[in-house]
């Protein structure tokens, strides 16, 4: 295109205004040709011309996607798709200073050098390019734009201190994904804005950021070019990124274009480093301060009079050398290098015999490499491309539509992870920019739709997918709603889940209010603040509730807990006296004093009445002004036990109260048992239920003991259980299991009737009392102190019942054949009889264990014991009153038999052999067991016995309490 308009460059840093100048002056143009360096950007402008002029007149032409109206007048591109034959009044280019860049430099250089609008022509860039524009292209004009607003460097912040409206920039697609994982658990959430992203994706990302939703974006380095957007703060997550040869620093103005969006119009912005990056030097910082950069040297080039001859002409064309000082041969791109590959490989060499065909190759490898496919995977696709356009004939063929759509189909799954569905959405880019290309398909205009609406779905479910991992929105909500200072009420359904601006925040259980478990540590005092900002009228009204609620909706549970409904709202705690426990109210201290006091007041009340309801005898006698003495002090022993004591504890004061005491006692419904002393009233189970519960409380239990079920009789006797917990839930134990108290006492009176020394039977009046078998009540005998002893006996059966006889009854005929007589029944061997077990029980108490006593110190043996306890006999010397042995004494075995001695005198008892021998048992005259009298006789025998009347004792009156005292008492009678 030859000049024939006025040719300017508008030349500045970012936030001047250059791009809405270029759009406001081609709109002055009856048409007009803009091209910009995104896709994402071409969109914006797009859509900002649409809604000024309408949609008939707007073109939009990219690489994937083409809408051109019949009418079209301006026409919107990326600088790859911009048409040069249009004939248009305006022309305009955008970011003319990526002429020099590596990768994408030779189709900028080559706009600038052959983009030319009839009238105007507009350049738009950084002032680096000022030599450059000047020494190429003659009689241009320079405008320079002054930034709107100052931009300052702050140095380094880390990311959980980064002020809100901040963008954090990194280079790689891993690398941004971590920084917006980070900012997502300590700010709530961010957008994600990259340039692979389709337009439909980008915008959604940039509304979260511009509503406000989020206040933190995280981008690449696309949000570099031309998008504007609400930015306050820029922070460098790196300072290096792979071009696509390799890995190198960041130029200085490659950093202003970027820190550039900080600051919107005459808003001032700042500028930083965070992570792990260096500060940058203050040069650095000075020449972004202030937009001085070195000029462009050199801008990237290449050939666009192409040769299409034969594939060698092609190839010599696009790498021809420059003598033009201001330019330089650009690196071979991906489109060269895809042509010298699919140009060796014989299929396709072989077809390569005309012009057209040579053509048709340069266009297939025209098409960008989306996925970024390692290896040759990209060129063999490319391959498969050209083989279906060539065929087998000259002449062009299309791609078959049943492999298109299959290909279409394997995409089309909005499923996934972010990384395949980003796959997915870039497979689809490749087919909708083949879409784009006239003549390669059937039916162009439904495979443009087609492949349009499969990367909306992909955009649309990249996006959720990226909102769902990096944006929190129940917290950027709840955040937006506070900045605002907006008023946020809470809805509390029925299931007590708490929703504050429709967004779940957890769980009210009574007063106290649980968030969601899934929020990061820091996302909870946000979460948290919110919440109660918003539940502050509900605890107010859910307080009035509670203090007008009936006591038939609140309840006590067996550990302590005060309940209304399934909801807790407090705990007992100890009191003043067992009979009086305090209350703990669950109020979270955000709800308000009022609030807690009134909770507390109210669980008061409720357990106040429960315990004057339940245990009114027990306060009845406490207020009981006419008990006096030692009974006022067993009343309040009795309060102390809340109404059951064993009676072993307390043995001592019950034998000191006389029948007065007891009396008074008695009309409180006091009953003195064999066992137990206690109020038959408390044994019920509401009472039963609380005295465990108050008692556990006294005593400063961790675990309370629960209350039987009610109704049972007896239950098992656990030796981890205390004998306590028995006696207090109503219970008695006795061998294997525990009887209730009051069952227990019907039974001991049973048993005084029976004479325990004889033995006894048990009785089925005794067994129906306890509801046991014999062998239980075996059992519970031996717990109580008796003793069993099984036997065997015939059982005894019921007397046949006789069959009256009606006298007036007609006697029945004899039948035929039968004799009148009876006949007797053959005689049967006598059955053994049935036996049945019983059981004897006597009273037999196990004793009680003695203490050990201490050994007693040893003493000399009496002279009275035995010869071998008194040990050796000491050595005698001679005798003082015999003389010394004579000489000539014999030894006794030597001395002969003794002489006989003198026969009985008449009278005297007769010999042992005259008495014959010796019955068992036999007692014999004047000896005392088997040995003789020995001394003095025995005085008792020798006294006169005499006989007199004892004085009358004095009768003490009949405890009716003791069953013996009772039992003498009727045997006396008797």
């Amino acid at each position: 295109m030859t000049a024939a308009g006025q040719v300017t460059a508008v030349l500045g840093p970012t936030n001047t205004g250059k791009t809405h100048y270029a759009i406001e002056r081609m709109l002055g143009h009856r048409t007009g040709v803009i091209g910009l360096p995104l896709r994402l950007l071409a969109r914006e402008v797009y859509d900002r011309i649409v809604a000024s002029r309408g949609p008939s007149v707007v073109a939009l032409v990219t690489g994937e996607e083409r809408i051109v109206p019949d009418r079209a007048q301006y026409w919107v591109c990326t600088v790859e798709a911009m048409p040069l034959d249009t004939g248009a009044d305006f022309v305009a280019v955008d970011e003319i200073q990526l002429c020099a860049d590596p990768e994408r430099g030779h189709v900028f250089t080559d706009r600038l050098l052959r983009a030319r609008g009839l009238h105007e022509t507009l350049f738009m860039g950084a002032e680096t390019m000022r030599p450059a524009i000047a020494g190429l292209i003659e009689g241009v004009q320079f405008i320079k734009r002054e930034r709107f607003s100052e931009l300052t460097y702050t140095g380094s912040k880390k990311i959980s201190r980064m002020p809100e409206r901040s963008a954090i920039v990194g280079f790689s697609v891993e690398n941004v994904y971590a920084i917006a994982e980070l900012i997502r658990r300590t700010k709530g959430g961010c957008a994600v804005v990259m340039g692979a992203l389709s337009p439909r994706t980008r915008n959604a990302q940039v509304a979260l950021y511009q509503n406000g939703d989020v206040d933190y974006l995280v981008a690449t380095d696309a949000i570099g070019m031309g998008l504007n957007l609400d930015i306050k703060h820029i922070a460098f997550a790196a300072t290096s990124k792979f071009d696509g040869r390799r890995t190198r620093a960041l130029y200085p103005q490659e950093l202003a274009q970027i820190a550039g969006r900080a600051g919107r119009y005459q808003e001032n912005g700042t500028f930083g480093v965070t992570g792990e990056v260096r500060p940058l030097d203050a040069e650095t910082v000075e020449a972004i301060q202030e937009h001085r950069f070195d000029p462009v040297r050199k801008l990237e080039w290449r050939n666009h009079d192409l040769e299409f001859g034969s594939v060698d002409r092609l190839i010599r064309s696009l790498e021809a050398p420059t003598e033009n000082k201001w330019l330089a041969r650009a690196r071979d791109a991906d489109d060269v290098l895809a042509l010298k590959y699919l140009s060796e490989l014989p299929e396709v060499k072989q077809k390569l015999n005309t012009p057209q065909r040579i053509k048709l190759l340069w266009e297939v490898c025209r098409i960008p490499d989306f996925r970024n496919a390692a290896g040759n995977e990209h060129f063999t696709l490319l391959a498969r491309i050209f083989d279906f356009l060539t065929g087998r004939g000259l002449a062009q063929t299309r791609i078959p539509s049943d492999w298109l759509e299959k290909a279409i189909a394997r995409i089309d799954k909005a499923g996934g992870n972010i990384d395949t569905i980003s796959k997915r959405l870039a497979y689809i880019r490749t087919w909708t920019y083949v879409a784009q290309r006239k003549g390669w398909t059937d039916n162009e205009s439904h495979w443009r739709a087609e492949t349009r609406a499969v990367e909306d779905r992909l955009s649309d479910a990249l996006h959720g997918a990226l909102t769902q991992r990096f944006v929190d929105r129940r917290t950027s909500v709840l955040l937006r709603r506070l900045k605002q200072k907006e008023t946020l009420v809470a809805e509390v359904n029925d299931k007590g889940e708490v929703t504050v601006a429709g967004e779940f925040v957890g769980r009210l259980e009574g007063f106290r209010f649980r968030q969601d478990a899934t929020t990061s540590n820091e996302e909870a005092a946000t979460l948290r603040q919110a919440a109660f900002a918003a539940l502050k009228p509900e605890f107010h009204l859910r307080a009035d509730r509670f203090y007008n609620a009936p006591d038939t909706e609140l309840d006590f549970t067996e550990q302590g807990g005060l309940m209304w409904g399934t909801q807790a709202m407090g705990k007992l705690i100890k009191g003043a006296e067992p009979a009086r426990p305090g209350v703990e109210a669950f109020v979270d201290e955000e709800a308000g004093p009022d609030v807690a006091d009134k909770v507390r007041r109210r669980l008061q009340h409720f357990i106040d009445r429960k315990v004057a309801a339940n245990f009114e005898p027990l306060l009845a006698m406490g207020r009981d002004e006419t008990l006096t003495g030692l009974a006022r002090g067993f009343a309040f022993r009795l309060a102390e036990g809340l109404g059951v004591i064993p009676r072993e504890n307390i043995a001592n004061e019950v034998k000191e109260l006389d029948q007065e005491a007891r009396g008074a006692l008695r009309k409180h419904g006091v009953r003195f048992g064999q066992f137990t002393v206690f109020l038959p009233a408390l044994l019920k189970p509401a009472p039963t239920r609380l005295r465990l519960v108050l008692w556990s409380l006294w005593n400063g239990l961790d675990e309370f003991p629960e209350s039987p079920p009610p109704g049972l009789v007896t239950i098992p006797n656990l030796p981890a259980v205390p004998k306590m917990h028995y006696t207090l839930a109503g219970y008695h134990p006795a061998g294997a299991r525990a009887i209730r108290i009051d069952m227990l006492e019907r039974l001991a009176d049973i048993l005084r009737t029976k004479d325990s020394r004889a033995g006894f039977e048990a009785t089925p009046d005794m067994l129906s009392i306890t509801g046991m078998t014999l062998e239980q009540f075996n059992d519970l005998m031996g717990g109580l102190g008796y003793k069993g002893e099984k036997a065997e006996r015939p059982k005894v059966k019921a007397a046949p019942v006789p069959v009256a006889v009606d006298p007036d009854a007609p006697i029945q005929p004899i039948p035929e054949g039968e004799s009148a007589f009876v006949q007797p029944d053959p005689v049967e061997p006598e059955a053994a009889p049935e036996m049945e077990s019983f059981y004897t029980f006597i009273w037999a108490p196990k004793p009680r264990p003695r203490p050990e006593r201490p050994a007693r110190p040893e003493r000399a043996p009496r002279p009275d014991a035995p010869a071998a306890e008194r040990g050796p006999r000491p050595e005698r010397g001679p005798r003082p009153d015999r003389g010394p042995k004579k000489e000539g004494d014999a030894p006794a075995a030597d001395r002969g038999p003794r002489p006989e001695r003198a026969p009985r005198v008449e009278g005297d008892k007769p010999a042992q052999a005259d008495r014959g021998p010796r019955r068992e048992g036999e007692k014999r005259e004047g000896y005392k067991g088997n040995k003789p009298h020995g001394g003095k006789p025995n005085d008792r025998d020798n006294k006169p016995k005499t006989y007199e009347q004892r004085p009358p004792r004095v009768e003490k009156p009949i405890d009716p309490d003791n069953p013996f005292a009772a039992l003498m008492a009727l045997k006396a009678k008797l």
